[in-house]
């Protein structure tokens, strides 16, 4: 791959990343992306025929995605070959009685979405983004918002009242100390239901205060994703814990041959970062029950087509991966150290916080080799515990051969990460080769 498609991939992750503030914007660039691609919306109420090469998509909740290439041979012969990912990412998102007068200012009051690295959030433009469920027509609809502007700040402390912080370290308490200015009361009252009409009005949804039902609103940095480094060889973005993934993903899902075999698919859950424990999350029926009506429709009918698809299978699991830290080496177990620019990272923990093992890892390896890219690998030190993925969930919900791998990055779960560019073409490259 040449360096003019490194960068521009490495790119066109950031453009993803910049129109994808929430899981609900990932979803929709998503399904843009996926359209200019020529696939059609199905609906999960509705009966679905299929033929083979047709590419078809299914949304859940707004928030989850999956989307498939129908293979040229029945499913019960040649399996399904799976990439999943999730859309969400730590964040700040408001509470339902959100609204806080607090010693002459008005702030919004937010609950602590997965494991922040709080400190991290302090002193940033914040804006605010998400789903607002209004009554039109005597029905609730949901439409999406985005405020694109510095609406929100958590100020730190100054030193000079917190004497000790840099010697002890900035000890926050997520009640007390991580909730965001709005405004000041002197300045008049400002009502967050009527901002948000303010907003939707902006897209051409007319509706009062009282028309807001409900709605999930989250914060964000409204810094632009960017390059860095001698060589522009860095990005610096938020939420590239997952969307790099999902990116990877959705690009090899989009470039890879059109006439394939076996029927490809990338599946983008919500709520991985709280458990998957959802309607739509990893843990949730969702993959299960759109392989099974895709069997259905695509293959030799029997009563065992879906357990003889499934034997047939592999999923990849793509959630990024800790790259070794120059100033940590030593919490990095010693010969498991990823670096950025060197490759995908197969993930291993056989405890099973993923799902890797040693038949799943040779497969992924052997797509690398055929990729011309290297693999690394990652496993905890250990005396420490492991994160976990989708990925041991949905081998547990399915009963797939699964590998967990992912890109290696630095400030993982921070406002703002960092990865490498050339990391980005590399992980597309094995994951379009393992669809083709």
């Amino acid at each position: 791959m040449s360096p003019t498609d490194t960068d521009a991939l490495a790119n066109d992750l950031l453009a993803y990343i910049d129109a994808s503030p929430t899981p609900y914007h990932a979803v929709r660039e998503t399904a843009r992306r996926l359209e200019k691609a020529g696939y059609r919306a199905l609906d999960e109420r509705e009966s679905w025929t299929l033929k083979p090469g047709e590419r078809v998509y299914v949304t859940r909740g707004d928030t989850s995605i999956a989307a498939f290439q129908l293979g040229t041979a029945p499913v019960d012969r040649s399996g399904f070959r799976l990439v999943g990912s999730h859309t969400d990412s730590p964040n700040l998102r408001l509470k339902p009685n959100a609204q806080v007068s607090k010693n002459g200012y008005q702030q919004l009051g937010v609950e602590i979405y997965g494991g922040v690295l709080l400190h991290t959030w302090t002193d940033r433009d914040l804006s605010l983004a998400g789903r607002v469920v209004v009554m039109e027509g005597g029905k609730p609809r949901g439409h999406l918002v985005d405020f694109r502007r510095p609406l929100l700040r958590v100020p730190n402390l100054a030193i000079h009242l917190n004497r000790t912080v840099n010697s002890d370290g900035l000890k926050l308490n997520a009640q007390e100390h991580m909730v965001p200015v709005l405004g000041l009361e002197s300045g008049g009252a400002v009502d967050l239901r009527g901002l948000l009409v303010q907003e939707l009005a902006k897209g051409g949804v007319k509706a009062e205060p009282a028309d807001i039902l409900g709605y999930d609103l989250c914060l964000y940095d409204l810094q632009p994703s960017t390059r860095s480094g001698a060589h522009d060889e860095f990005l610096h973005a938020a939420r590239l814990d997952n969307l790099a993934s999902c990116h990877s993903s959705l690009t090899a899902l989009l470039t890879a041959p059109p006439s394939r075999e076996a029927t490809s698919g990338v599946i983008l859950f919500d709520h991985e970062e709280v458990g998957s424990r959802s309607a739509q999350g990893a843990a949730s029926p969702f993959l299960r029950t759109l392989l099974e009506r895709i069997t259905l429709a695509h293959s030799d009918g029997k009563p065992d087509a879906f357990h003889r698809a499934i034997a047939q299978s592999f999923l990849v699991s793509a959630d990024m991966a800790h790259a070794v830290h120059p100033n940590y080496a030593s919490l990095h177990e010693p010969k498991h150290q990823p670096q950025m620019g060197l490759g995908p990272v197969i993930k291993s923990n056989v405890n099973q916080s993923y799902a890797t093992d040693g038949e799943s890892w040779a497969h992924f390896a052997a797509l690398c080799r055929e990729a011309g890219v290297t693999a690394q690998h990652f496993v905890t030190r250990t005396d420490l515990g492991c994160g976990s993925t989708i990925g041991p969930i949905t081998a547990g919900q399915l009963g797939i051969r699964t590998v967990d791998v992912g890109n290696p990055m630095l400030s993982m779960h921070s406002i703002r990460e960092m990865a490498c560019a050339s990391d980005v073409a590399a992980m597309v490259a094995v994951l379009r080769r393992f669809f083709a």
